[in-house]
Protein backbone atom coordinates (compact mmCIF):
# COMPACT_ATOMS: atom_id res chain seq x y z
CA UNK A 1 0.00 0.00 0.00
CA UNK A 2 3.05 1.80 0.52
CA UNK A 3 3.69 2.23 -3.68
CA UNK A 4 0.36 3.76 -4.88
CA UNK A 5 1.32 6.74 -1.62
CA UNK A 6 4.81 7.03 -2.62
CA UNK A 7 4.01 7.59 -6.27
CA UNK A 8 1.52 9.80 -5.56
CA UNK A 9 3.65 11.95 -3.31
CA UNK A 10 5.99 11.92 -6.26
CA UNK A 11 3.37 12.89 -8.86
CA UNK A 12 2.33 16.06 -6.40
CA UNK A 13 6.51 16.62 -5.96
CA UNK A 14 6.86 16.24 -9.60
CA UNK A 15 4.23 18.83 -10.30
CA UNK A 16 5.33 21.15 -7.80
CA UNK A 17 9.34 20.96 -9.37
CA UNK A 18 7.54 21.60 -12.80
CA UNK A 19 5.76 24.62 -11.67
CA UNK A 20 9.02 25.87 -10.07
CA UNK A 21 11.06 24.68 -13.01
CA UNK A 22 8.24 26.76 -15.10
CA UNK A 23 8.11 29.71 -12.69
CA UNK A 24 12.59 30.29 -12.81
CA UNK A 25 11.92 29.64 -17.02
CA UNK A 26 9.74 32.81 -17.12
CA UNK A 27 11.86 34.57 -14.75
CA UNK A 28 15.15 34.22 -16.60
CA UNK A 29 13.32 34.96 -19.59
CA UNK A 30 11.96 38.05 -18.55
CA UNK A 31 15.23 38.77 -16.66
CA UNK A 32 17.81 38.41 -20.15
CA UNK A 33 15.49 39.86 -22.17
CA UNK A 34 15.18 43.03 -19.92
CA UNK A 35 19.31 42.60 -19.60
CA UNK A 36 19.88 42.76 -22.80
CA UNK A 37 18.31 46.34 -23.60
CA UNK A 38 20.33 49.53 -23.64
CA UNK A 39 17.72 51.30 -20.90
CA UNK A 40 19.25 48.59 -18.72
CA UNK A 41 22.84 49.55 -19.36
CA UNK A 42 22.27 53.16 -19.35
CA UNK A 43 20.43 52.14 -15.89
CA UNK A 44 23.25 50.07 -14.54
CA UNK A 45 25.87 52.83 -14.99
CA UNK A 46 23.95 55.77 -13.63
CA UNK A 47 24.53 53.52 -10.82
CA UNK A 48 27.84 53.02 -10.93
CA UNK A 49 28.06 57.02 -11.60
CA UNK A 50 26.16 57.86 -8.78
CA UNK A 51 28.10 55.69 -6.77
CA UNK A 52 31.28 57.27 -8.11
CA UNK A 53 29.95 60.74 -7.25
CA UNK A 54 29.01 60.16 -3.90
CA UNK A 55 32.59 58.87 -2.83
CA UNK A 56 33.76 62.24 -1.37
CA UNK A 57 30.37 62.40 0.42
CA UNK A 58 31.51 59.56 1.97
CA UNK A 59 35.25 59.77 2.40
CA UNK A 60 35.67 57.08 -0.13
CA UNK A 61 35.45 55.00 2.93
CA UNK A 62 35.19 50.90 3.31
CA UNK A 63 31.72 50.70 3.00
CA UNK A 64 31.57 53.33 0.21
CA UNK A 65 33.25 50.85 -1.50
CA UNK A 66 31.61 47.64 0.25
CA UNK A 67 28.20 48.86 -1.55
CA UNK A 68 29.37 48.65 -4.84
CA UNK A 69 31.24 45.42 -4.69
CA UNK A 70 28.57 43.51 -3.07
CA UNK A 71 26.02 44.73 -5.31
CA UNK A 72 28.23 43.41 -8.30
CA UNK A 73 28.80 40.23 -6.95
CA UNK A 74 25.18 39.32 -5.92
CA UNK A 75 23.99 40.68 -9.73
CA UNK A 76 27.09 38.83 -11.11
CA UNK A 77 25.83 35.90 -9.23
CA UNK A 78 22.53 35.95 -10.31
CA UNK A 79 23.48 36.90 -13.93
CA UNK A 80 24.97 33.65 -14.02
CA UNK A 81 22.27 31.13 -13.43
CA UNK A 82 19.91 33.70 -15.43
CA UNK A 83 22.18 33.20 -18.43
CA UNK A 84 23.25 29.53 -18.38
CA UNK A 85 19.38 28.88 -18.35
CA UNK A 86 18.69 31.34 -21.16
CA UNK A 87 21.83 29.22 -23.06
CA UNK A 88 20.51 26.33 -22.57
CA UNK A 89 16.73 27.16 -23.85
CA UNK A 90 18.01 28.17 -26.73
CA UNK A 91 20.41 25.54 -27.51
CA UNK A 92 17.29 22.88 -26.71
CA UNK A 93 15.25 24.54 -28.98
CA UNK A 94 18.22 24.78 -31.55
CA UNK A 95 19.09 21.18 -31.46
CA UNK A 96 14.93 20.03 -31.89
CA UNK A 97 14.57 23.04 -34.87
CA UNK A 98 18.44 20.70 -36.63
CA UNK A 99 16.83 17.68 -35.30
CA UNK A 100 13.18 18.17 -37.54
CA UNK A 101 15.03 19.58 -40.45
CA UNK A 102 17.58 16.23 -40.84
CA UNK A 103 14.39 14.31 -40.41
CA UNK A 104 12.73 15.69 -42.93
CA UNK A 105 15.48 16.45 -45.71
CA UNK A 106 18.22 13.92 -47.54
CA UNK A 107 20.42 14.72 -45.22
CA UNK A 108 21.65 11.59 -42.38
CA UNK A 109 18.96 10.82 -39.85
CA UNK A 110 21.62 8.98 -37.73
CA UNK A 111 22.69 12.53 -36.79
CA UNK A 112 19.87 12.90 -34.72
CA UNK A 113 21.21 12.98 -31.11
CA UNK A 114 24.64 13.03 -32.15
CA UNK A 115 24.61 16.20 -28.78
CA UNK A 116 24.58 13.26 -26.36
CA UNK A 117 27.76 11.31 -27.64
CA UNK A 118 31.09 12.13 -25.86
CA UNK A 119 33.58 14.60 -27.24
CA UNK A 120 35.91 11.68 -29.19
CA UNK A 121 32.98 10.55 -30.58
CA UNK A 122 31.77 13.66 -32.17
CA UNK A 123 35.34 14.65 -33.01
CA UNK A 124 35.63 11.38 -35.27
CA UNK A 125 32.22 12.57 -36.77
CA UNK A 126 32.92 15.91 -37.60
CA UNK A 127 36.58 14.56 -39.09
CA UNK A 128 34.54 12.13 -41.35
CA UNK A 129 32.20 14.93 -42.26
CA UNK A 130 35.39 17.12 -43.20
CA UNK A 131 37.20 14.18 -45.35
CA UNK A 132 33.34 14.15 -46.92
CA UNK A 133 33.15 17.62 -47.88
CA UNK A 134 36.58 17.50 -49.00
CA UNK A 135 35.88 14.43 -51.41
CA UNK A 136 33.07 16.46 -52.99
CA UNK A 137 34.49 19.10 -53.12
CA UNK A 138 37.66 17.67 -55.51
CA UNK A 139 34.66 15.92 -57.17
CA UNK A 140 32.94 18.94 -57.77
CA UNK A 141 35.93 20.43 -59.19
CA UNK A 142 36.93 17.58 -61.44
CA UNK A 143 33.56 17.71 -62.70
CA UNK A 144 33.97 21.41 -63.37
CA UNK A 145 37.09 20.82 -65.29
CA UNK A 146 35.55 18.19 -67.43
CA UNK A 147 32.90 20.58 -68.62
CA UNK A 148 35.03 23.16 -69.47
CA UNK A 149 37.28 20.74 -71.34
CA UNK A 150 33.63 19.59 -72.78
CA UNK A 151 32.90 23.06 -73.67
CA UNK A 152 36.26 23.72 -75.53
CA UNK A 153 35.92 20.80 -77.60
CA UNK A 154 32.78 21.65 -78.84
CA UNK A 155 33.96 25.24 -79.55
CA UNK A 156 36.52 23.66 -81.79
CA UNK A 157 34.18 21.25 -83.51
CA UNK A 158 31.96 24.35 -84.31
CA UNK A 159 34.48 26.45 -84.73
Amino acid sequence: MTAPLERSRRGVHDKGVGRAARLFGQIANQTSQAAGRALTFLVAAGIVLLWGLTGPIFHFSDTWQLVINTGTTIVTFLMVFLIQNSQNRDSAAIQVKLDELIRVSTAHNSFVGIEHLTDDELEEIRDRCERRAKAEKVGEESVQRAGEKAKLAAERVAG
